[in-house]
């Protein structure tokens, strides 16, 4: 064999050339994983129109607002105008006091392999209404024609007749709205107000049915709303946080204590000029961290695998010298990427801890029984199932934080980069000048 072609098997051979492939092969696996996020976002995208679906037959999150009295007025542009050019407007009262007492039965309701929380809800509703002692100028109130109305999101959740007990005198509600200066589905109280009524006291008792979540708009100059349920992880949202809340393994509860002070809308107006629809607030029954979120967090360290799991080999190809075809990395790589498709597979059926535990054990077993027989050397196949049990535990341990996984996951790289380099500066192949 002549020494050109020893030089050039050696060029082919050479450390150098198998990094750049490596890394190339490395970069190139982005793709399959970025395919497997989309599988991932494509099955999440089917869950959530599984929860759109129930939500359509059960009810959608529900937003109570009111009840509010309204009181149709106009006013004449002059004296001699005839009764045609009056312009009639509602005159909108909201409740001097407004107390709610709430209690959610929530469930888990399956279709297929999807999930999602439903609801029903008991809502007792108290206040009373102080009608102004002045009259706006320039308006002539209709009393007779007062009516309450009452904001609900979705009509389709109501549960039985909804009956108002309005000073000893029992209402039952209407369907739709009168007017829609205020909400944009609900129901209607009709009543006959005298000017002399001023203060009206209210209170009704009806079951409502929902999903994912239940809020309350506070339209009380003061409002009180008591929120308990069995749900043990709620989330709290919209424009106010509890005053007061108790969240154990038999549930949670919390108190809301408003005033009108708080809110960007007075207690009286006439017409559409003010929107409240951003005011509300209540509790989310959440499910946790969904599967599909996790499962595509976990994608996104694939190439971290791969890398991880290269160099681990090619430490053990050098200490060993025994060569490893760039065929049995690809190999290796394509086992990497399989575990976060078979981990999302697995999740849609038995939960995502169980998945991950079947998941990764699996893909440790397949490549340390694979290196096993390709270096035929026990102890390196133990070496190389280890690093990859300290890898899987560890993005296990990233996914299970939320506030704190960045930090945790910079704080574990720099721990892994610092031994990769002290390994490389003890390692005879890298302290060689050249590349």
């Amino acid at each position: 064999m002549t020494k050109e072609n020893q030089d050039q098997i050696k060029w082919h051979e050479s450390m150098t050339v198998k990094l750049v492939l490596l890394g190339t092969m490395a970069i190139l696996f982005l793709i399959p994983l970025q395919l497997i996020k989309m599988v991932i976002r494509e099955r999440e995208n089917n869950s959530n129109a599984v929860r759109m679906e129930i939500a359509e037959q059960w009810g959608k999150r529900q937003t109570i607002t009111g009840p509010v009295l309204n009181i149709p007025v106009y006013r004449n542009p002059g004296d001699n105008s005839a009764e045609k050019d009056r312009v009639e407007r509602i005159w909108h009262i909201l409740p001097n006091d407004l107390n709610i007492l709430a209690s959610i039965d929530p469930e888990i309701r399956y279709k297929s392999i999807y999930e999602t929380v439903i609801y029903t809800a008991n809502l007792k509703i108290k206040g009373k209404f102080d009608i102004p002692d002045r009259i706006r100028d320039n308006y002539i109130v209709i009393w007779s024609g007062a009516y309450l109305s009452m904001g609900i999101s979705d009509n389709r959740g109501l549960v039985d007749q909804v009956i108002i007990n309005l000073d000893n005198n029992k209402i039952p509600a209407e369907p739709g709205l009168i007017d829609y200066d205020i909400f944009q589905s609900g129901l209607t109280f009709p009543l006959s107000l005298n000017k002399s009524d001023p203060e009206i006291e209210f209170d009704l008792d009806f079951f409502i049915k929902g999903s994912d979540g239940l809020s309350f708009t506070p339209v009380g100059e003061s409002t009180r709303v008591e929120l308990t349920s069995s749900w043990t992880s709620p989330s709290f949202n919209g424009k106010f946080i509890p005053t007061t809340r108790e969240i154990n393994e038999s549930g949670f509860k919390a108190k809301w204590i408003i005033t009108h002070l708080n809110r960007n809308f007075p207690q009286e107006w006439v017409g559409p000029i003010h929107d409240i629809s951003g005011e509300s607030f209540g509790a989310d029954m959440i499910l946790g961290v969904d599967h599909y979120q996790k499962s595509e967090r976990s994608s996104k360290y694939g190439l971290l695998f791969i890398a991880f799991t290269f160099l681990v080999l090619l430490f053990i190809e050098v200490s060993s010298k025994k060569r490893i075809h760039i065929f049995s990395y690809f190999l290796v790589s394509l086992a990497l990427v399989l575990f976060f498709s078979l981990l999302n597979a697995l999740s849609e059926h038995i939960g995502f801890n169980a998945s991950y535990i079947l998941a990764s054990v699996s893909i440790i077993l397949m490549i340390s029984i694979f290196s096993g027989s390709l270096l035929g050397d026990i102890k390196k196949a133990l070496l190389i199932g280890s690093m990859l049990t300290i890898l899987y535990a560890f993005l296990y341990f990233l996914l299970s934080l939320n506030e704190f996984a960045y930090l945790a996951g910079n704080i574990g790289l720099l721990i892994g980069l610092t031994g990769i380099m002290w390994l490389t500066s003890k390692t005879d192949i890298f302290k060689k000048g050249g590349l």
